[in-house]
């Protein structure tokens, strides 16, 4: 573990209390986005664009405005080769952890009456007419979404709380925020907790592939991957809120075959080159 301070753990981002203040103001974009893209009449895919677009934009411009280094404190830096690899593999292995926990989960805690019902408007709605609709979906509802996530909790976030405290508590701290923007509203009722911890999970998983990968593109590579898995697979199925609940019992197989593959993942990742360091210097082109 990296501790607080060190040479390994420098301040490349924000001051950790601005690493909230990002996500804050990213939601608050994206609400105010989403509103004025329902006024104008766009469609549901620009929509999703938008809000995704608007949702990493406070934390680049505070970036920005810090005049911190952009590509140290996002990781920007090239992914190729095994570690490329092992990142793409770590997308289906949290995508079938995550069908696991979600599994789980519905047997535990059975979503809101009507919840599901959302859930299936929607991916009707993105239901693609042909191969160019088809990419264009994938586009909006997984890889944009992947990026600017990506770039905003494994990136702005994740940087400016290093620093600050053990990185295990930084890792919980980013995932947590991330958890928290998965908070579905309901038109005059409470925020719907049911996504929250499934994506606390997975922005834990994203977090340490971060750390382990050096480099941003690991975790988005991931990120996208089992966002468009999700999706085709939604795509495929006569009904996308029931067909792919496998029910509890393979539910929990999925879930530790998939936790203990991406745990191997990481390791392997560790050893790819043990003698750099997690966020040495982008290469010069």
């Amino acid at each position: 573990m990296v501790a607080p301070g060190s040479v390994h753990a420098r301040r490349a981002g924000l001051p950790a209390p601005a690493a909230p203040v990002a996500v804050l103001l990213g939601v608050v974009a994206m609400r105010a986005g989403l509103g004025a893209a329902m006024g104008l009449g766009l469609g549901l895919r620009p929509m999703l664009l938008v809000s995704e677009l608007l949702l990493a934009l406070p934390g680049l411009a505070l970036l920005a405005l810090a005049r911190a280094p952009l590509a140290e404190a996002l990781g920007l830096r090239p992914l190729r080769g095994r570690p490329l690899v092992l990142c793409l593999a770590a997308g289906i292995t949290l995508w079938v952890g995550s069908l696991g926990l979600f599994s789980v989960q519905y047997a535990a805690w059975p979503p809101p009456e009507g919840y599901l019902d959302s859930f299936r408007q929607l991916h009707a709605a993105l239901r693609p007419a042909n191969v160019a609709d088809a990419l264009l979906s994938i586009g909006a509802i997984a890889v944009v979404p992947a990026l600017c996530e990506e770039t905003l909790f494994r990136g702005v976030v994740l940087a400016s709380l290093r620093p600050a405290m053990p990185e295990w508590l930084a890792v919980v701290t980013q995932a947590f925020l991330f958890g928290l923007i998965h908070l579905d509203t309901t038109a005059g009722g409470p925020p719907i907790l049911y996504r929250v911890p499934f994506t606390f999970a997975v922005g834990i998983a994203l977090g340490l592939l971060r750390l382990r990968a050096r480099s941003l593109a690991g975790p988005a590579v991931a990120h996208a991957l089992l966002n468009t898995t999700t999706f085709l697979a939604v795509l495929f199925s006569n009904d996308p809120a029931g067909d792919t609940d496998p029910g509890a019992a393979v539910g929990l197989a999925l879930l530790l075959a998939g936790s203990l593959a991406t745990a191997f993942i990481l390791r392997a990742l560790g050893r790819t080159d043990s003698r750099a360091t997690i966020d040495s210097p982008m290469p010069a082109p």
